[in-house]
């Protein structure tokens, strides 16, 4: 039976600005996949990012460019002759994905040999701000477990002082996005120490990184920007302890199963992190950051409003979708 494709791009104002080193986002760019297969249809997601050259118009060409393949019959196995990694890839892989659930009638958690899934710690976020506002933010945080910081090279202690003094208590995590030099990342270790950081993400740019070979930190480094597919592993392995798995990075569920396997084997630790998205996006990444050491999926929480039936953040732990979301079994069409 041949499969119907439709995509398109969804725009999902935020409830406060997000701010990172690279700049401030206030809406939620999105693009979606709905493969329909007689009166069954499977759903993804992917967050566009112009930090890798993509654009909503540009992914959607990539997609509808393979809309033949994927109505003769296109499997996921063959997504990574037929797209680059990427949004694009990504978005029709976990579309794939959810239509195969969804004719099987068999659970993604089942086909993946897991328990079902439950509750997770994941980081909440602290997004780049003055020193003052970011104090409030972590303070609005401070029963939170795990906090994620966004800093730039501008004032970084400041920034880190002040989370820390309002949330003495949190696990942290530290991520400059490409942000900072070599030289300040040595300056820095003894204050991420004392701070009691758990991990500092991508300090030095992607192109860059070649400065960390031989460097010994205080506190482990993770890979973010530097980290899209198994295919780079040799060389993070040089540079960093950790790695962050997002499937926009690695072009869907299938390359970040394959993704973790490998860094496991490696030695790597592990975090899943997502972009800021709703919970389409986050679904699919929820069956592996119940593997992981860290979950960094909290991009829906910063969204005005998200889709009906998505995570839910309960007495610090966030929830999986309802069942039905994505990747369950059969919902027929409407």
């Amino acid at each position: 039976m041949l499969r119907q494709l439709r995509s398109g791009v969804e725009h999902w104002p935020l409830a406060s600005p997000f701010r990172i080193s690279r700049g401030v986002k206030t809406i939620a760019e999105v693009v979606t996949v709905e493969l329909r297969q007689g009166d069954v249809r499977g759903l993804g997601e992917a967050v566009p990012y112009p930090r890798y050259g993509e654009t909503a118009e540009a992914v959607i060409e990539q997609i509808r460019g393979i809309e033949r393949d994927l109505a003769d019959g296109a499997a996921r196995g063959e997504l990574v002759s037929l797209l680059p990694a990427g949004a694009a890839r990504n978005a029709v892989d976990c579309a794939l994905w959810d239509l195969e659930c969804r004719l099987s009638g068999k659970p993604l958690a089942d086909t993946l040999g897991g328990e079902p899934l439950r509750p997770l710690t994941t980081a909440l976020t602290v997004s780049l701000d003055a020193p003052e506002r970011m104090r409030e933010a972590a303070a609005a945080l401070r029963d939170c477990r795990l906090i994620k910081v966004k800093v730039d090279a501008a004032e970084p202690e400041a920034c880190l002082r002040a989370v820390r003094d309002s949330a003495p208590d949190a696990e942290m995590i530290v991520d400059p996005n490409e942000s900072w030099d070599i030289g300040l990342l040595e300056r820095l270790q003894p204050l991420l120490a004392e701070l009691r950081t758990s991990f500092v993400e991508q300090p030095l740019a992607a192109g860059a990184d070649e400065a960390l070979e031989g460097f010994e930190p205080l506190v482990p480094i993770c890979a973010d920007e530097s980290c899209h597919t198994a295919a780079d592993l040799d060389m993070l392995a040089r540079r960093y302890a950790m790695i962050n798995i997002k499937l926009d990075k690695t072009g869907g569920l299938t390359e970040a199963l394959a993704l973790m396997e490998a860094g496991r084997q490696r030695g790597f630790g592990i975090m899943v992190g997502c972009m800021v998205s709703t919970s389409l996006s986050i679904a699919p990444a929820f069956h592996l950051a119940g593997r992981a050491d860290y979950a960094d999926v909290d991009g829906p929480l910063w969204l005005r409003e998200d889709r009906a039936g998505g995570v839910r953040l309960q007495g610090g732990l966030l929830s999986p979708p309802e069942p039905g979301f994505w990747g369950s079994p059969p919902l027929a069409l409407c």
